[in-house]
Order: structure tokens, then C-alpha cells, then sequence
């Protein structure tokens, strides 16, 4: 059951993340993604009072599967990200937390490198 609900959600999730941000982006020109900016800024805004709510009472373990990993993982994984990052500050591990900051952006932008170089090899053979 809870494996469905996050399929449900996390369709949901991305059909508003597909929506919204192909909107704002249609709106505000091609010259920044603000569309993509937007979407990680509310993501992290929403899970982070959605995950706050659910942990301050007894809700059950199925909605947090469905709003947080389903719908809002859906929406943005950059909430996630930035769920962790702050748990990690609150709980006072300012190292891990320094170290899964700066070790995510730079691995995933050294993994955005490597795809496209892996992509232009993939269409030179082709």
C-alpha cells in the first residue's frame, strides 16, 4: 500500500512541478531557470512544514510517504536535500552537514559534467 501511495503522489508531484515551472519559465523568458529555482525553493518550503507537521503529531507513517517522498519527491529532490542539510545543522553536526552540502553540489555537478561527456561519446558512436 504504501509503495502505490508514493507511485500516486509522486506522479502527482510531477505533473505540478511540470506544470508550474514550464509556466514560470514560459513567462520569464529563457535567460535563467527560474522555473527550476522556483520549484526548489517551494519544495524545500513545503516539505520542511509538511515533515514538520507530520513528526509533531500522530499522523500516520502513510502520509509522510505520500506528501513527503511521494508527492513533494515527485515535485523536487532538491527538498529533500535540504531537509537533510538542515536536520544535520539543528542536530549540531555542522561537519556532516558542511560535507553533504558542499560533497552534493559538487559531486552532482561533477555528475552533470561526466553525463554530458558520457551523452556526446553515446551520439559520436551512434
Amino acid at each position: 500500500m504504501v509503495a502505490f501511495l508514493i507511485f500516486l503522489g509522486a506522479g502527482l508531484g510531477g505533473l505540478a512541478r511540470y506544470g508550474l515551472s514550464g509556466w514560470i519559465q514560459g513567462a520569464s523568458g529563457d535567460g535563467f531557470p527560474w522555473g527550476t529555482l522556483f520549484i526548489n525553493v517551494t519544495g524545500s518550503l513545503l516539505l520542511t512544514t509538511v515533515y514538520g507537521v507530520l513528526e509533531s503529531t500522530a499522523a500516520l507513517p502513510e502520509w509522510r510517504a505520500f506528501l513527503g517522498i511521494g508527492i513533494l519527491g515527485g515535485y523536487t529532490t532538491f527538498s529533500t536535500f535540504s531537509y537533510e542539510a538542515v536536520r544535520l545543522l539543528q542536530d549540531g553536526d555542522w561537519e556532516r552537514a558542511t560535507l553533504y552540502v558542499v560533497g552534493s553540489v559538487l559531486l552532482s555537478l561533477a555528475g552533470a559534467v561526466l553525463g554530458f561527456r558520457l551523452a556526446s561519446l553515446l551520439l559520436q558512436r551512434g
